[in-house]
């Protein structure tokens, strides 16, 4: 759904007045095919987004932040180099069509940059004072050097037939951007809900078949130990006439004493053991009976609660009626009316605590074991990096990374705090926190939801900076 040119005059026509004259102090690329220009006018300080990608081409200012990558990409790092610090002298739709050019005085003299809003052929470009092709965000080098050419009149004036499908915001200064702003955060959160719930449905589908299997394996250890439901009797008629026993034997015969009318038994033997030997393994044997008996019991009930809870979460996912788990209720530990600490960061509600690195890298926080489970084996790439306070229980910390790309290392920091908040070791204030790639961290076989073996891991000593969670707690989400 990308702005037509209706839609781009209109916003073109608000924003121009309040971006001219102003001078770009920062530039940043959130996404493969957005830019983002942080515009500082008199007063006032304008982050003006252009998207090039082809479902979204769009432009508007953004009053929301944005996660942007570690290390800048090329395009962006040329924007940087060349635009920083350029006054903007015009902001205008170019021929009525989706185009918009930006004139700038930069340092190397007068420049333009176009954002070409054209839906699939979408393209940001940088031309100079002869409106040749310097630079441009789709890698089009057989274009660098030559003029740029405008589309033709007759498609500029087929654009101008869409009518705004924007409803401008009345309580906004900027009506129509704040408008369009609004459309596309609920379209991008629409997604982000579509890619978890996909997520969900994945992580549970495969819980199911692991919670089929474990059910079945129970079962089958409880039926092989039927077998032994009557040794005890076995082994004290055997115990009774051990006098009687000669090793080599097969079977002996002796009276069920334990029956009233006192029948004949034949009981088979073990021919290499010796009478005690026989004795002993049919003890032996219904010891594991009754141990069955004990636990697997419980356990298969156990078992097919969670395996029906997790059939209807699936069930309300494929009926579309599902929701993200809500935050847990408040640990019964702390008195009522007692305050939360100032310093711990808000969790809102939601799929995991989720917040922003001071480097604009997301991170996510697991609320309780099954939340980590789904965080750690569900949400997480295997690049991710993944924290957790040393020895002791505690939330998975998740901190998004692009393939190859290293954490900062006050995103680490950041990510460790975190780690160390929502952990047991939170009441000292201090501690050591390991990290690795995701990708080193397995589930604990036979172990609870949660459960983790990390290897080639490293360790953080990191202490909860109280400057540090205040500004955690302004870019929690």
């Amino acid at each position: 759904m990308s702005l037509t040119a209706t839609e781009i005059s209109l916003v073109v026509d608000e924003l121009a007045p309040a971006l001219t004259g102003g001078w770009i102090q920062k530039v940043f690329q959130p996404t493969p095919r957005s830019i983002v220009l942080e515009v500082r006018a008199p007063g006032h300080t304008h982050r003006l987004l252009l998207s090039a990608h082809p479902s979204a081409s769009r432009l508007h200012l953004v009053t929301q932040p944005l996660q942007n990558p570690p290390t800048p990409p090329g395009f962006c790092q040329y924007l940087r180099a060349h635009l920083q610090g350029a006054r903007i002298d015009h902001v205008r739709q170019e021929a009525g069509d989706r185009i918009v050019s930006i004139g700038l005085t930069s340092k190397e003299g007068p420049v333009r940059l176009i954002a070409a809003l054209t839906g699939h052929k979408a393209n940001l470009l940088v031309l100079d004072a002869e409106s040749r092709v310097l630079k441009d965000l789709n890698h089009s080098t057989d274009l660098y050097g030559q003029p740029y050419q405008l589309p033709s009149a007759p498609m500029a004036s087929g654009h101008r037939q869409h009518e705004a499908r924007f409803k401008p915001v009345e309580q906004s200064v900027f009506s129509v951007s704040a408008a369009i702003e609004s459309c596309y955060h609920e379209k991008e959160s629409t997604d982000a809900f579509a890619a978890l719930k996909e997520a969900r449905a994945h992580h549970l589908k495969k819980a199911i078949k692991k919670q089929r299997r474990r059910i079945d394996a129970w079962h089958a250890d409880l039926a092989k130990a039927d077998k032994y439901r009557d040794y005890a009797r076995y082994g004290e008629l055997l115990k009774a006439n051990l006098g009687t026993i000669k090793k080599g034997q097969e079977t002996v015969t002796v009276v069920d004493y334990f029956d009233e009318a006192l029948p004949q038994v034949s009981i088979p033997l073990d021919p290499t053991k010796s009478a005690q030997g026989n004795m002993d393994d049919y003890f032996r044997k219904q010891r594991k009976y009754d141990t069955a008996q004990r636990e697997l019991g419980p356990r298969i009930a156990q078992g097919e609660q969670e395996f029906d809870a997790l059939r209807r979460e699936l069930t309300s996912i494929e009926q579309g009626t599902w929701q993200p788990a809500a935050s847990p209720n408040p640990s019964p530990s702390r008195r009522q009316g007692q305050p939360v600490m100032s310093h711990q960061p808000s969790a809102k509600s939601g799929p995991f605590r989720r917040f922003t690195s001071s480097d604009g890298l997301p991170i996510f926080v697991g609320r309780n074991a099954r939340e980590n489970d789904e965080l750690t084996f569900g949400l997480a790439k295997s690049e991710d990096l993944w924290l957790h306070a040393r020895g002791t229980p505690g939330s998975h910390v998740v901190v998004r990374l692009e393939k190859g790309a290293e954490v900062p290392p006050e995103s680490l920091r950041d990510a460790a705090t975190l780690a160390l908040l929502y952990s047991d070791l939170k009441k000292s204030g201090k501690g050591d926190v390991i990290y690795t790639k995701r990708k080193w961290v397995k589930k604990a076989k036979g172990q609870t939801a949660g459960a983790v073996t990390v290897t080639q891991d490293k360790s953080i000593f990191v202490s909860l900076d109280r400057h540090r969670l205040e500004q955690l707690k302004t870019r929690s989400a």
